[in-house]
């Protein structure tokens, strides 16, 4: 049973899936007086044998620490569990994956029932909770008072980054992040389709795709400062133009290697718009103008 030290500050924590579990246990690890509460009660069994306290309701587990995180589902599941329980005096941690709207309309319906209101987007899988060495983090959004207080407590599962007042922000770094994430994973997606019917090894191909990658990621440096000053043609070193000449040869190499080129026509086809403008000696930053609706 995991020793509880007098001065680590209580925490309640609402839902045990594998992500909540992870934090469970570093909590109980570190010490802090922990509740717990899950829908299904039997998955709180093995954290009570490590010395968590289990409530009976949800009500139960809020009224027992004023620092509350919930860690649920979604947002619904969130107002479906805190319907009608008592959030007065509370410090409320919303480690839910949501959106920048959820989060800022969930701020509000906090403070109307008397919580504070600290968002979190999670930028970890539940095996690098409790691991330093494996840098994983959570952005937070929402009352810096709160996050100030709690600093401490929220850092012994994985490290904070605090993003903004606005509560939307923690929810809106983590969709941006994981978006391009999603990016990367189709480009590797697409060069493994390449190379799939030929005699190259994936496993010796992987360094290399890997490698490239990494040389490529500096970009987003230059592309922030692009967006900052409104001036697309500093150190460009491939323009536009040049790019969209290429990208025919990449079409039809996804064709001679029988691969569907649908990961890649999107990104082309934005290409191309922009060119089309006459932003020719212009680098690639213009084409998050064509993705941002006007208002």
């Amino acid at each position: 049973m995991t020793e509880t030290h007098g001065d680590k500050s209580p925490v309640t924590l609402l839902g045990l899936g594998a992500m909540g579990t992870a934090l469970a246990r570093t909590w109980l690890a570190a010490g802090h007086p922990l509740t717990v509460w899950n829908r299904t009660p039997g998955r709180a069994a093995p954290l009570a044998a490590d010395g968590a306290k289990v409530a009976d309701s949800a009500a139960e587990a809020v009224a027992a620490s004023p620092l509350v995180v919930v860690c649920l589902l979604d947002d619904a599941s969130v107002e479906e569990t805190l319907d009608g329980v008592d959030l007065t005096g509370r410090d409320l941690v919303n480690v839910v994956t949501g959106t920048p709207a959820q989060a800022r309309a969930r701020a509000a319906w906090a403070e109307r029932r008397g919580a504070r209101y600290l968002d979190g987007g999670i930028m970890a899988v539940p095996p690098m909770i409790g691991v330093p060495e494996a840098g994983g983090y959570v952005f937070y959004s929402g009352s810096r008072e709160l996050f100030e207080e709690h600093r401490e407590t929220l850092a012994v599962p994985a490290g904070t980054t605090y993003v903004g007042e606005d509560a939307g922000f923690a929810a809106l770094h983590d969709v941006a992040l994981l978006s391009a994430m999603y990016g990367l994973f189709a480009g590797m997606t697409h060069a493994f389709a390449l190379i799939r019917r030929e005699d190259i090894d994936p496993v010796a191909f992987a360094p290399l795709l890997t490698g490239w990658l990494a040389a490529m990621a500096p970009a987003a440096h230059t592309t922030a400062r692009q967006l900052t000053s409104g001036d697309y043609t500093t150190d460009v070193v491939s323009n536009l133009a040049m790019q969209v000449a290429g990208t025919p040869t990449f079409l039809t190499t996804a064709e001679e290697q029988g691969v569907s080129p649908e990961l890649l026509r999107p990104y082309f086809e934005l290409m191309r718009r922009r060119l089309a403008a006459g932003s020719g000696e212009e680098d690639l930053t213009g084409l998050v103008d064509l993705l941002v609706r006007k208002p």
